[in-house]
């Protein structure tokens, strides 16, 4: 090894080298030194040693090689078991090339389960158990116990609700009874059944028919073809080809979702009971609150902070309500470890505490400005310069008042306005990068001799019975709207319940009899829609009543609508005080199938890194080798070539990986085998990578995926989930606007995946294939339309034109509500079959692209004449179409408008997400807007008229926005 080099970093980095020497420390004494390749298996490398071993001395004092395991030293300077020994060593990647042999200790099962659970979440649980956190200790031990007992429960259910947790149905909303009469006219669907080991054959069937029905016929037909007994329908089941998603139940089959990648035909496979069984797997009475002031002394623990005075400023929330004055700390000059040594007194008695209550801390930088302000006679001013901030309950996770000492690592500080130094919307977790962090260590007094405990809510009811008695409630004199709200909190909840959180915004949070009455009204409170329930997850309302009432509420949602949400549900995590919460529970008791646990792990993965994901291992080791083939792309020096990045994925540890593999996009889908010949990067800046797969099962069709590395895909995530949403609303109302919601997926930190719409291009390759410069491209209104032609004879033409016309309009509101921005004809493709369709969400809710000062889109939606060129069929004259398109988009729209609720507290539910362009309220009062809401629904559509009219009327300002685009993107090096 190189003077200066330490650890063999670079060599597992280096995919050319195929072997390397390692030593090999055996438990005799002996040391082994020979080749292995990378790709060796711990596994093998075992059996490897064991051969060696065979000619050198005291062999036979080894015994049996399963009674031993490696070890080594890691990347992260730790030692580590490697039970896991279907590991290869280049994905193990020791710090030095040296593994000791040791025996075996203590529970074989639970040490593999542990290394699983390490290898899964990529964070070894001994660092856990370094935290010393008895929270964290506790909720995991509870976790454990819980997901014991619901495997147990899985094993008592029958094959039919085996399926129904495991692979739940992919249903299109059905806005008709299932069990309504067959209509005469409606037209036979083709289905092609292929039988294991047989040929497949066509059968016609009903689409009202049940699965059971199409079953009965397929056996029916294979008896009649090749002369076999004739089966019960009972003993099968209809899986879609390549993918684990099945058809079965009580739906129409018309009801079933068949994606564009998927084939229509369908494997018939035998419902074996051993492929069933192979998925199987001190209450006290606390002393009572006294009404001792809430008080704590603070120090901090800095680090090269080369600025003039320090202050702490601290403040005590509920939620968003401030409960009391915020108090500052003395201003201390800035040295190593600066000491307040201060003591520092809240206006609140310790029993009007909320059991929420949060302590907020900013610490902040004072500079002294020497120069005078004109037109003053201040002889200097003084500036705030942010600095950091943290939060911490003053209740622990026991509900026990918090005593003693407690170094709390602070966040870094966004720079702004002293009025938003501290941030009660930020989590209570500490900053567990502790190297780089500045440290407050501050000390809670203790009030009283024993522990204080917050009273549980049997005890609060109790209370409230004897105030209700003394009519302490009832003799105030209510002078404004607040306290008249209050005094008929009882009407509220008979009448009006669906204004909760109207009420609990005016509760006094900090008067302790007010807090009382309003748990105790909470707990015969009727269930709200689920609209009204999720604006009660933000953190405005973080007492657990409250949140325990609204997680009652959810429970009414079915698994599909759940994983609609599930975006949502997650960023709300945050404003979870504790780690064992009612909305964390029943997140995990809901996820059944094997699409709605990834969706979840992927989610917190990229959300919540304290928390980790337990994400599939294969897929985990798939996206390692997604970003190294990224960085290999990005990192060359010398120009990359396509064959460059072929020669790398075909690489055997690269084609191994990358193979045989459930989409993280959708686990249903099988990516069987990647085709390295079909593999690219395109040119952009972050050289997005192309995967192409094919499978056995889809009959020569292949499926893509796009892995990009070093964008937020964050926003594309949420962008397509509203679409997603809009196009189930509008279905359940009878319009089936053609959308294509693609896959999108946020796997980490500006990392990500994107699925491959097959045959579509975006309108500005369309444009520039059918001119003769960029110039004059986005003026060609012909050219969509002949692009169009060209891809569908004549009998498909009306069809694909009908498919431009629904989707067109479906975008057109969809962009419009969602305000989306860059809309250029990049960003705008058209599959073959006609559906329109939007990419790259960067900008949306009206943060619209500007150059020099000057607004480049000005208009509220693309609709450009090219487009109604289209939708006319080429004829100017052909007016009914067009008028028949504006009903489409008013339609779409009043439905929108409708459910304007749900959509704006959805995007509420994200303020947490980090989101540039979604950080407040503010952010979404562009979305109220645009879904007017608080108007009648024939002012939103007056409004929406206008400025359908705008977009039409100005559209050529839209073709001049794309034509600079066009030679911007030509006049690129």
């Amino acid at each position: 090894m190189s003077p200066g080099k330490y650890g063999m970093q670079e060599d597992w980095e280096k995919d050319g080298v195929q072997e390397i020497m390692m030593d090999f420390l055996l438990p005799t004494g002996i040391l082994l030194n020979f080749p292995v390749s990378r790709n060796d298996t711990i596994k093998n490398i075992k059996r490897m040693v064991w051969k060696n071993a065979r000619s050198e001395a005291l062999f036979n004092a080894l015994g049996d090689s399963d009674a031993y395991v490696f070890t080594c030293i890691n990347q992260t300077a730790e030692r580590e078991e490697l039970e896991e020994e279907s590991r290869r060593i280049s994905d193990v990647r020791p710090f030095m090339c040296v593994l000791r042999l040791v025996a075996r200790e203590g529970d074989r099962v639970e040490k593999l389960t542990n290394a699983q659970i390490s290898l899964l979440i990529g964070k070894g649980l001994h660092e856990f158990e370094a935290q010393k956190n008895h929270e964290v200790n506790e909720f995991r031990s509870k976790m454990r116990t819980f997901c014991e007992e619901k495997a147990q429960e899985r094993q008592q259910l029958s094959w039919q609700q085996w399926m129904e947790y495991s692979f739940p149905c992919d249903l299109e909303p059905c806005c008709f009874p299932c069990g309504s009469a067959k209509s005469k006219n409606t037209k036979k669907i083709f289905i092609n059944i292929k039988f294991e080991a047989c040929d497949s054959f066509m059968l016609q069937q009903d689409p009202q028919d049940l699965p059971e029905a199409l079953i009965r016929n397929a056996l029916k037909k294979k008896a009649t073809v090749f002369r076999s007994v004739r089966q019960e329908p009972g003993d099968y089941t209809l899986r879609c080809n390549g993918t684990w998603e099945f058809i079965y139940g009580n739906h129409p089959l018309c009801q079933f979702k068949v994606s564009s990648h998927k084939t229509p035909s369908l494997v018939k496979c035998p419902t074996f009971t051993d492929q069933y069984d192979q998925q199987h797997m001190y209450n006290k009475n606390p002393p009572q609150p006294t009404n001792a002031p809430l008080s704590f002394s603070c120090f901090l623990i800095a680090k090269q902070l080369n600025l003039v005075k320090l202050v702490v400023q601290a403040g005590l929330f509920h939620g968003s309500e401030l409960l009391c004055k915020v108090v500052t700390s003395s201003e201390v000059t800035v040295c190593s470890e600066p000491l307040w040594d201060q003591r520092l007194e809240f206006d609140i008695n310790v029993a009007d505490l909320p059991r929420m209550s949060r302590l907020c801390f900013a610490l902040y930088a004072v500079i002294e400005k020497t120069k005078k302000p004109r037109g003053t006679k201040k002889k200097n001013k003084k500036a705030d310069c942010p600095i950091a901030w943290v939060n911490t309950m003053v209740f622990d996770y026991k509900d026990q008042l918090k005593t003693g000492e407690f170094l709390l690592s602070t966040w870094p500080s966004v720079p702004d306005d002293k009025s938003d130094l501290l941030n009660p919307m930020g989590t209570v977790e500490k900053n567990p990068n502790v190297d780089s962090a500045a440290g407050l260590l501050i000390h809670f007094p203790n009030i009283r001799q024993y522990p204080l405990y917050y009273p549980p809510l049997d005890k609060i009811c109790d209370l409230e019975k004897n105030e209700i008695m003394d009519n302490k409630n009832y003799t105030e004199f209510f002078e404004d709207e607040k306290e008249l709200l209050w005094k008929l909190r009882a009407d509220v909840r008979e009448y009006y319940p669906e204004s909760l959180s109207k009420l609990l915004l005016i509760t006094k949070w900090n008067k302790r009899e007010d807090v009382v009455q309003m748990v105790s009204l909470l707990r015969n409170w009727p269930d709200l829609p689920v609209i009204q329930a999720l604006e009660l997850l933000d953190y405005s309302f973080p007492d657990p009543a409250v949140r325990s009432f609204t997680v009652r509420c959810l429970r009414k949602l079915s698994d599909d609508e759940i994983l609609q949400y599930l975006i949502q549900l997650v960023q709300v995590l945050k404003y979870e005080s504790y780690l064992d919460c009612d909305l964390t529970t029943f997140l995990l008791e809901r996820q059944k199938a094997q699409n709605h646990v990834h969706l979840l792990s992927c989610l917190l993965q990229g959300e919540h890194p304290p928390h980790q994901a337990l994400t599939s291992a294969l897929q985990n080791e798939a996206l390692g080798k997604m970003k190294a083939l990224s960085d290999f792309v990005k990192s060359g020096s010398q120009k990359m070539t396509a064959e460059d990045l072929k020669l790398c994925i075909r690489q055997e540890s690269y084609l191994e990986a990358l193979s045989d593999l459930l989409s993280p996009l959708n686990p249903s889908i099988i990516l069987e085998e990647i085709c390295a010949d079909k593999c690219r990067f395109m040119d952009s800046k972050m050289r997005p990578i192309w995967l192409m797969y094919k499978n056995q099962w889809a009959q020569g069709d292949m499926m893509g995926i796009i892995f990009k590395n070093g964008d937020d895909l964050r926003q594309d995530m949420l962008t397509l989930q509203m679409i997603q949403l809009m196009e189930t609303l509008w279905k359940k109302e009878g319009l089936d606007l053609r959308m294509i919601p693609y896959g999108c997926l946020s796997t980490g930190n500006k990392m990500g995946l994107i699925e491959v719409v097959k045959n579509s291009d975006t309108i500005a390759n369309i444009q520039r294939n059918n001119s003769n410069s960029a110039a004059t491209a986005a003026f060609n209104k012909d050219a969509l339309l002949n692009w169009l032609k060209s891809k569908n004879p004549e009998e498909k033409l009306d069809q694909a034109i009908e498919e431009f016309t629904l989707s067109c309009a479906g975008y057109c509101v969809a962009t419009y509500v969602l305000g989306i921005g860059d809309r250029h004809n990049d960003n705008i493709m058209i599959r073959e079959t006609g559906q329109l369709f939007h990419i790259d969400f960067g900008h949306f809710l009206g943060n619209f692209k500007r150059k020099l000062g000057i607004n480049r889109e000005r208009v509220p939606f693309i609709l450009t004449y090219d487009f109604v060129h289209v939708i006319q069929q080429g004829r100017t004259s052909n007016s009914e179409k067009f008028e028949r398109f504006r009903e489409y988009c008013e339609r779409a729209y009043k439905i929108l408008c409708r459910n304007g609720t749900l959509f704006v507290n959805l995007f509420a539910m994200m303020k947490a997400a980090g989101l540039p362009e979604l950080t407040s309220f503010k952010d979404i009062q562009y979305l109220k807007d645009s879904l007017a809401l608080g108007k009648s629904e024939e002012e939103a559509l007056k409004n929406f008229k206008v400025k359908f009219n705008e977009a039409l009327r100005e559209s050529w300002k839209t073709k001049v926005n794309w034509m600079m685009h066009s030679l911007a993107k030509d006049n690129r090096p």
